[in-house]
């Protein structure tokens, strides 16, 4: 068969067609030999997911003269996950993945051994989930991983087993299955844009196997430097640049985050090979949602700063396509940790059907802090709207850090100096700011810029941990009370503005930051273990516990999940960032068919009119409450769902 020109193949419909039918003639007997009684149906998603597939591996590899061998390989990888997939799941990849639209659609992220000690304590708690009404639970970094550098899980060794203490990968496997069974889709990290320098790839290559060398980037001085000056640093506090140097071997070895996390390279279509083989693996021991760590970062061209570029776009469309062959179920979720206006770009049904919005976390803590709304408004007006088919997955915090992420140009436009405010929230939410209600702990800070991020629990942000402190009774509730506010304005607006709202395990409870790690020498220096919690069973009984602290934050919480349960235009319906006539709230309108749903949020302490409602009668889903008029007072951080009523 002779090989097609790239511009011939990539730009006519027609000629992609007849290149993948040739292929798949060419290549059936091997390819019938490893799927053996699953062929029909890998057949039949080959011919109808091959061209976009081949659409998008070419750009990539089809220049080089064995494009053609690794290509063969990467479809005989597919047809084994064809085959090894579980009965379940095959079932599953016949039905339609809207499930993050709908209105029960609630996500929790937890560490299993903080949650739970390890696996087979995770599915005892498999009810408390279910009350507390989770049905996607991303189970935090939990393969296996050198100690003490293991970057929190992130420094994988190998993909196909999991840390001892939490339990084996068929244990992983069969609790997996159960959530499944139970509802809840499990979400696993995919940290494909690096290893652990103990990974077997890694230690073929440090041992001179050439072909394992071509897994990295190995440069010589010279050739260091065609990329190092256009690099940024990402984890100044613990070491400077981007790559590490081996004295021995004198060469640098790529290491965007750390010296033990060797970056990939996927100019070598044998590391893309590999890594769908990995991906397909984690996919089939009952993964329905894999997060994608880093993926601005796993695409590197010489003079660029390597974030962002265009082929990491196709490298990602490559692996979606590559799932909707051998894993049609799976999504991906983008962990895009970047300027606004890139998060967006990998936002689609091809790419990433779920991203983080780290645009809304970052704005709601500013609001609270500044209690004004006119950049949370502004912002998400330009960037909220996505492909309809796709999800924002919002959420407050996450496991790591809060960085201040929000678009310089539109700060500035609204007399707002980027850098100084920066700093300022900084101050704000490690209490540092007079007046700040927070209690935050700085996060890499910067000892050049003193630029840095924010860790901390959501109690402790929001100020329980503070008003606790407070030794006047009398201050002490009210201070407690304001708090208790904060955290249901802002699970009212992730539940509310339109996704998939996901919490972080502990929040909903309340507990509050744990200091521990400072005795720890193993954690001492990484601030984000103030976050990370761990749980004990009497902390989750106090959920049930409405005369407890935590028990009224977990209650509150649970009214704003039954109410939306009952409102259909708050799961597949669309989001109108509104603008408010009142600097201090937030508004938005969701809409589905002819429901309509009005979404007003008081930012500050005290009362404040919205003057923007339409002549007619409403109704607030969250109290009951009627009102008749074209304004509405609120209350400090009073929060209404708003329907009209005929």
């Amino acid at each position: 068969m002779a090989q097609r020109s790239l511009s011939e193949l990539q730009h006519d419909p027609v000629e992609l067609a007849n290149f993948s039918s040739d292929l798949l003639k060419r290549y059936s007997s091997s390819l019938k030999a490893v799927a053996k009684h699953n062929w029909p149906l890998f057949e039949a998603r080959l011919k109808a997911h091959l061209p976009a597939l081949l659409q998008l591996y070419l750009p990539l590899y089809g220049e080089r003269f064995d494009s053609y061998y690794y290509l063969e390989q990467l479809l005989k990888v597919l047809a084994k996950a064809v085959l090894q997939r579980p009965d379940y799941l095959l079932a599953e990849d016949e039905q339609p993945q809207d499930w993050h639209k709908h209105q029960n659609a609630l996500g929790s992220a937890c560490y299993v051994d903080l949650f739970a000690d390890n696996f087979a304590g995770l599915a005892e708690r498999i009810p408390y989930l279910k009350q507390t009404g989770i049905n996607y639970l991303h189970l935090m970094p939990l393969f296996k991983a050198p100690e003490p550098n293991s970057d929190g899980g992130y420094a994988v060794s190998d993909y196909r087993k999991t840390m001892p203490a939490l339990g084996s990968m068929p244990e992983l496997a069969k609790l997996m299955q159960q959530l499944h069974l139970h509802g809840i889709r499990p979400v696993l990290d995919f940290v494909f844009n690096h290893t652990s320098d103990e990974h077997r790839w890694a230690q073929k290559a440090k041992a001179g196997d050439k072909d394992y060398q071509q897994f990295y980037f190995f440069f010589s001085e010279q050739e260091r430097e065609q990329y190092a000056p256009w690099l940024r640093e990402i984890f100044p506090e613990i070491r400077r640049g981007c790559f590490t140097f081996e004295p021995g071997a004198q060469r640098w070895i790529w290491t965007t985050f750390n010296s033990f996390q060797w970056d990939l390279n996927y100019a070598n279509p044998a590391v893309f090979n590999a890594m769908a083989e990995e991906m397909l693996f984690l996919a089939n021991q009952g993964a329905a949602v894999l997060r994608l760590d880093a993926l601005a970062f796993v695409w590197k061209e010489a003079g660029t700063n390597c974030e962002n570029l265009p082929k990491a776009h196709t490298l990602i469309q490559a692996f979606n396509a590559v799932a909707r062959i051998a894993a049609p179920a799976l999504q991906f979720k983008s962990e895009a940790i970047v300027h606004p206006d890139e998060v967006v770009k990998y936002i689609s049904p091809e790419e990433c059907q779920l991203s983080y919005n780290p645009l809304l976390m970052a704005l709601l803590w500013n609001s609270l802090a500044t209690r004004k709304t006119r950049l949370l408004t502004e912002s998400l007006q330009r960037r909220f709207a996505i492909n309809p088919h796709c999800s924002w997955v919002n959420y407050i915090r996450c496991h790591d850090d809060i960085g201040w992420t929000f678009d310089d140009n539109v700060a500035w436009q609204l007399g707002i100096n980027p850098e100084h405010h920066r700093q300022f929230l900084n101050q704000f939410y490690t209490g540092q700011f007079s007046g700040s209600f927070a209690t935050g702990v700085p996060f890499q800070q910067n000892p050049v810029t003193g630029d840095c991020r924010v860790t901390g629990m959501l109690a402790s942000l929001t100020g329980v941990e503070q008003a606790l402190q407070n030794s006047d009774d009398v201050q002490q509730q009210l201070q407690l009370e304001q708090a208790l506010a904060r955290i249901f304005v802002l699970n009212s607006v992730i539940l509310s503005i339109g996704g998939l709202p996901l919490l972080y395990m502990g929040d909903e409870l309340g507990l509050l930051n744990d200091y521990s790690y400072q005795q720890d020498p193993a954690k001492q220096d990484d601030s984000r273990w103030v976050n990370r919690v761990k749980m004990s069973e009497q902390q989750l009984l106090a959920a049930k516990d409405p005369a407890s602290l935590s028990g009224r934050i977990y209650q509150q919480l649970q009214h704003l999940v039954k109410v939306r349960a009952g409102l259909m235009v708050l799961g597949q319906g669309s989001t109108e960032i509104l603008a408010s006539g009142n600097p201090h709230l937030f508004v938005y309108q969701r809409q589905a068919d002819m429901q309509r749903l009005l979404c007003v949020v008081n930012f500050s302490e005290s009362d404040q009119l919205y003057a923007g409602l339409a002549a007619g009668k409403w109704r607030d889903e969250l109290t009951g409450q009627r009102f008749d008029g074209q304004s509405i007072n609120l209350k400090p951080y009073q929060v209404v769902w708003l329907s009209a009523i005929n």
